[in-house]
């Protein structure tokens, strides 16, 4: 449903890559054309009041040429039209726009799920967001990966969602709409992109300083490209011999205490897993580029990225810190 022309919409879609003006799955499909019939109705009051306001302001105006000038004119108290016409229209509008939002909650929050879908377990941390495939067996930090879905082949994600720490949002605009993520509360909500690409969202509810920096990045895939990646993230942690001093540097240091690398004896809860770190394209939740230079800056003081972030700086003399860099960068 458009009620505004399709030029309009496109440019509006255009501008932002978290527009809502162009939603690519159910979810986002539902609560965009609520939007626009939202925005259709009060569009419409607008132009009404203000037409009205700008009429009277025309037909009404003071004219020192009117034999009423010097006086005031006829006074009229009271109408049962008009006060009925105003006391009613409102409460038809405030029904409809009621009901419309009331069905969109019902058709994306109260469908049972099908059998086939795919299930993510997320966690909301300060600053960042850990994605769990329980039936994959695959743990990730902070790019989710799920496969396109289609009306012939319809295959939902459904996203289970919790904070480790404080309240949090999940909000990727053109996907869904936003999901609090609470602690002690499980929310769950579902998607269904239609089109393959990189959908990009923000931490909508403020966690602290960094709530900026908790960024979201969802890759949606063909089921080859999900199917490859999911093969990917299961295999250990690679183990190259030429970087064996910068992994015994990593796991003789606190490092181990907060993060996970598969087969090696990190196995820390606290930070995000490690294990595929050089496969992902961002690192500090998509604050900076995946680079070897943006990870030796950040292992060396994570606060010059993100002020306030809850990983301190490991104070490695400078030898150390390539090591590191260089074993951190072979983990694909």
């Amino acid at each position: 449903m458009r009620l505004f022309p399709a030029s309009i919409v496109d440019f509006l879609a255009a501008q932002s890559p978290t527009s809502i003006f162009s939603p690519s799955a159910t979810p986002a499909h539902s609560i965009f054309d609520l939007s626009m019939l939202v925005l259709s109705i009060t569009g419409g009051i607008f132009l009404v009041v203000y037409g009205l306001l700008i009429f009277v302001l025309i037909r009404y105006r003071h004219k020192p040429s009117s034999p009423q000038a010097d006086h005031e004119p006829p006074q009229i108290y009271g109408s049962m039209q008009i006060e009925l016409s105003w006391t009613v229209i409102p409460i038809l509008i405030v029904v409809v726009l009621f009901l419309a939002t009331a069905r969109v909650i019902f058709s994306t929050e109260s469908i049972p799920k099908p059998a086939k879908r795919i299930d993510v377990t997320v966690i909301g941390h300060q600053y960042w967001w850990e994605y769990r495939y329980p039936k994959l067996g695959v743990v990730t930090a902070n790019e989710l990966h799920i496969p396109v879905s289609s009306a012939s082949d319809p295959l939902p994600t459904y996203l289970t969602m919790s904070s480790a720490d404080t309240d949090h949002s999940f909000w990727v605009p053109r996907l869904a709409g936003k999901l609090d993520v609470i602690p002690n509360k499980v929310n769950v909500m579902w998607v269904d992109p239609q089109t393959t690409g990189l959908y990009l969202g923000q931490c909508a509810q403020y966690c602290g300083t960094q709530h900026a920096k908790m960024l979201l990045r969802v890759y949606v895939d063909t089921p080859d490209q999900f199917a490859a990646w999911v093969a990917q993230q299961k295999k250990p942690a690679a183990d190259d011999t030429s970087v064996a001093a910068g992994k015994a540097v990593f796991e003789h240091n606190s490092c181990i205490s907060c993060h996970t690398v598969s087969g090696t004896v990190a196995t820390g809860r606290f930070g995000p897993d490690l294990t595929h770190l050089a496969s992902r394209d961002t690192i500090a939740s998509g604050a900076v580029k995946n680079t070897p230079e943006n990870i030796r800056a950040f292992i060396d003081d994570p606060a010059a990225f993100k002020p306030g972030a809850l990983m301190p700086a490991m104070h490695l003399n400078q030898h150390d810190l390539d090591l590191v860099t260089a074993y951190l960068t072979s983990l694909k």
